[in-house]
């Protein structure tokens, strides 16, 4: 049986709005196994982005915990939350998120200079992950220079090239063209081949078509679906 990389017990998120209560998720039970792919779907405003934000840690549970290589992510001081997610998760958004003033590689490199790598192979390491992702003509343009496409397949780049255990997408292919959503796909069919985990949040059926599971998130809770 695979290595469980990621796990969720009794996870709850509530907001307070105004003099009421409303809960996001409640009782949320998830577990990833390495390697593994799921797809999550589920209306707008269902909270497919709150489950995400606290997978990745970057929000707090009102309950429940979120457990990487058996650490409560909510229970760990912020500097080593932060080495947590530089080391050991890869983010990939509906909008890109690239530096504008960096290029390609300089923005596919910073999570490893971030991590202490050595600038030379921090370098080097992104020049061979673009590559990979059938960048490698585009090293020193922009995100101004790039097509979304493109920009989508840097980002894609940036998520992995630190060899996360897990991969958390939101939207990948929202924003994007037919053609260029198809590019995508494809790459991530071809990266999900390799040891790292995907979680990824969708409207794309052939997106979730290619997935092990498919969840859907459905009154604040996750639904398994055949």
């Amino acid at each position: 049986m695979s290595e469980t990389v990621l796990r969720c017990e009794a996870l709850s998120r509530a907001y307070e709005d105004g003099n009421r209560t409303v809960t996001v998720l409640e009782n949320v039970e998830l577990s990833l196994a390495a390697g593994e792919k799921i797809a999550v779907i589920g209306a707008s405003g269902s909270g497919k982005s709150t489950l995400l934000n606290l997978l990745g840690g970057l929000d707090n549970p009102t309950s429940g915990r979120v457990l990487m290589a058996g650490q409560d992510l909510s229970s760990l001081d912020e500097k080593t939350l932060c080495q947590v997610r530089n080391r050991r998760l890869g983010f990939v958004y509906q909008f890109h998120h690239l530096l504008p003033e960096f290029d390609a590689r300089e923005n596919v490199g910073m999570p490893l200079l971030i991590s202490g790598l050595p600038r030379a192979e921090a370098w080097r390491r992104a020049a061979a992950m673009l590559e990979r992702v059938g960048m490698s003509h585009r090293l020193d343009h922009r995100p101004g220079q790039l097509s979304g496409g493109e920009r989508q397949r840097v980002a894609i780049a940036r998520a992995l090239v630190g060899s996360p255990d897990v991969v958390l997408m939101d939207e990948p292919t929202g924003n994007l063209d037919p053609h260029s959503a198809g590019q995508v796909l494809a790459l991530i069919d071809e990266l999900g081949r390799d040891s790292a985990a995907f979680v990824v949040v969708t409207h794309d059926p052939a997106i979730a078509r290619q997935m092990n599971r498919t969840l859907e998130l459905r009154d604040g809770g996750l639904k398994v679906l055949p």
